[in-house]
């Protein structure tokens, strides 16, 4: 049994609060539909791009703002 099942089986009253842990493997191919959702969502944040202001913090702004092709 690995760290991680041992963990979650020990954790399991934490679980009922916080929610189910995934429990499958991430090893597996991707699935079309998983690679279509990556690539528009690869796309959506293409779209945008993050400025900093001098005291270090960021804001994100559109790179084109007329452009409204993902709306």
């Amino acid at each position: 049994m690995a760290f991680v099942e041992k963990f979650m089986n020990a954790t399991g009253k934490l679980r009922a609060v916080f929610g189910p842990a995934h429990r499958t493997s991430i090893d597996h191919d991707m699935t079309s539909a998983n690679r279509e959702l990556l690539e528009k969502r690869q796309a959506e944040t293409r779209q945008w791009e993050t400025l900093h202001r001098p005291d270090g913090s960021t804001y994100v702004v559109p790179k084109n703002p007329e452009d409204k092709s993902l709306r």
